[in-house]
């Protein structure tokens, strides 16, 4: 595994381990104060556990080599895993949070007990969640500064699901706990649980919100999203100064994994090139591509006119004016 995966494995590993206790801890305050937001936190752990351990099975089940059945390897099985972890976070944090939320407001009125109990945890938790959270942003910081990008760049074009999905999950938590806090307060000092209900609320739609940009994220790159625009710009103009190369007619990329591109060029070569000169040419061009971008999984270099009519006008239906 690479040295970005061990960290991304790290970041995951340090999130679970944090959440789970987490979501213990939770769970006693929510059964022991009765207040709702402390309730919809504990399943806000309780999903972002099960998160960690979908983002587990991501990192493990990537990094499986090709093979005659998926000859472009395993790379999107990150993806798909991450999918169902922000499928996890609404489903067993939003859904959990609106449902407390709603009886809570709509419901009977309930007396608080010992809110001590969950200022403290919800104290420890924010303590613990920091961790996470601190591990989360360095990885995200040292990939955006690597990229020249600025943070929400880099999580915007990132490849990697995983990192992002615990940046999100640990930032949501965080403020999570201090509407948590809020409801708590607001109940101790009012005496009215419909604050504590309002927290709950407020916390589903926290977590609604983030499980629906993670899903996004990953719906793109399972449908095939095109690489990094700084690497696809790149390589455009690197093969436009191939001598042997006239034009570069289409340049089409996807991403198939984390740090793993497929890249389909299709030139116009110089028609004076023999039958030999355009398979050499072919096979330096490829071997240069992938010394100075190792993202590159698969390149294919595709020989075509740029004068064909079909072709042009399937290039100009995909790109419109941009070329």
């Amino acid at each position: 595994m690479s040295s970005k995966g061990g960290e991304s494995t790290l970041t995951v590993l340090l999130a679970l381990a944090v959440n789970l206790a987490i979501a213990v801890l939770k769970a006693i305050a929510g059964v022991i104060t009765g207040s709702a937001a402390m309730l919809a936190e504990a399943a806000h752990s309780v999903a972002d556990t099960f998160t960690e351990g979908l983002l587990l099975t991501a990192l493990r089940r990537s990094e499986r080599p090709a093979d005659r059945r998926h000859p472009f390897g395993y790379g999107k099985d990150r993806y798909f895993w991450s999918l169902l972890a922000a499928v996890s976070i609404f489903v067993s944090g939003a859904v959990f949070a609106f449902y407390e939320g709603f009886r809570t407001v709509f419901g009977e009125s309930a007396e608080q007990t010992n809110p001590g109990v969950g200022y403290a945890v919800l104290a420890i938790a924010f303590a613990l969640e920091s961790v996470s959270w601190t591990q989360a942003v360095r990885q995200v910081r040292r990939g955006a500064r690597a990229e020249g990008r600025s943070v929400l760049a880099f999580l915007r074009v990132s490849d990697d699901p995983t990192v992002k999905t615990v940046f999100m999950e640990d930032s949501a938590a965080l403020v999570g706990l201090l509407l948590a806090f809020g409801g708590i307060g607001l109940h101790h000092l009012t005496g009215s649980a419909v604050w504590d209900g309002v927290a709950s609320l407020l916390i589903g739609v926290l977590l609604a919100v983030a499980a629906y940009v993670l899903a996004g994220t990953n719906r793109g790159l399972l449908i095939g999203r095109q690489a990094d625009p700084h690497l696809v710009r790149a390589v455009w103009d690197h093969l436009r100064g191939v001598p042997e190369v006239e034009q570069v007619v289409d340049l089409l990329t996807m991403a198939v994994g984390t740090d793993r591109v497929l890249l389909c060029a299709r030139l116009d070569f110089d028609d004076a090139l023999s039958a030999g000169d355009l398979e050499r040419a072919c096979v330096r061009i490829d071997a240069d591509l992938r010394a100075r971008w190792p993202d590159l999984d698969e390149v294919f270099l595709e020989p075509v006119p740029r004068t064909d009519p079909e072709l042009r006008s399937r290039v100009l239906a995909r790109y419109g004016n941009v070329l």
